[in-house]
């Protein structure tokens, strides 16, 4: 379905970032993927995308709060690969705070990272995409993209930004066969997320179920996580010919959370 097209996925070395990476390169795309981390894992992460899925896969190391680095990581793919064909901008970090207690510097790399990123590496691919005639920018939003939370106010600003921001480039190339789409996903169930439950059940003296269930899950009407093979799913139907007509959408997968 996708052979002989490239995707670069920012935040992809673990998380909803990895499980589309690996989902485009079952469909038989090369893939670039970005992020933090140790260094041999992600070796080992990108050599196994190559070994399971008979692709190519390079690894870039550009910083999410450098735009001339995130400009740098699409030429280079562009060049290694010969086009950028799929964008999916899902490097993202989170701090909660009350406002007028939320560190500045907080603010501004989130705002960076979440918002911004995506604006510096649509900006670089999107010429491609024109002169090729065809491209696929999934930007990963989140519920908050659509709903606020308290004490997230840098998180849901550039959630709600990115939906914004999906919207306008989509109007602008949609003659150009090239798509623009958000992915909004409730509770995703990561390592990220598991990690927090230990200290959730401490602070909250719960049980792990209760973290669950009355924290994580609360907004959640299905009471079930969210898969990063679901989101991943998602992301790769809206590379499909089927999906060519959904451009500027904002597309929730939360369970029923944004039904409330």
């Amino acid at each position: 379905m996708l052979a002989n097209k490239t995707a670069v996925v920012t935040g992809s070395t673990s998380g909803i970032g990895l499980g589309c990476a690996r989902a485009f390169a079952a469909k038989g795309a090369n893939v670039v993927i970005n992020g933090l981390g140790d260094a041999d894992e992600i070796e080992k992460t990108r050599a196994a995308i190559e070994v399971d899925f008979g692709v190519r896969c390079t690894y870039s190391p550009a910083n999410m709060l450098k735009g001339d680095e995130i400009a740098a990581m699409i030429a280079d793919a562009d060049k290694e690969f010969g086009s950028v064909d799929i964008l999916v901008n899902n490097a993202g970090i989170q701090y909660v705070s009350p406002v007028d207690e939320f560190p500045i510097e907080k603010w501004d790399a989130i705002i960076a990272i979440n918002l911004s990123s995506a604006f510096h590496a649509i900006r670089a691919a999107v010429p491609g995409m024109k002169k090729n005639g065809w491209g696929r920018i999934i930007n990963t939003a989140s519920a908050h993209a659509l709903v606020a939370s308290p004490y997230k106010s840098a998180y849901v600003a550039a959630k709600h930004g990115i939906a914004g921001l999906t919207k306008t480039v989509a109007l602008e190339v949609a003659q150009q066969g090239i798509t623009v789409n958000a992915i909004c996903p409730g509770y995703v169930w990561t390592p990220l997320v598991e990690a927090q439950i230990p200290d959730t059940m401490k602070a909250r003296n719960m049980t792990e179920e209760q973290v669950k269930n009355d924290v994580m899950l609360a907004a959640q009407p299905t009471k079930q996580f969210v898969t990063i093979e679901q989101v991943a799913g998602y992301a790769v139907f809206l590379c499909s010919d089927d999906a060519a007509s959904i451009t500027g959408s904002i597309l929730p997968i939360d369970g029923g959370w944004t039904a409330h």
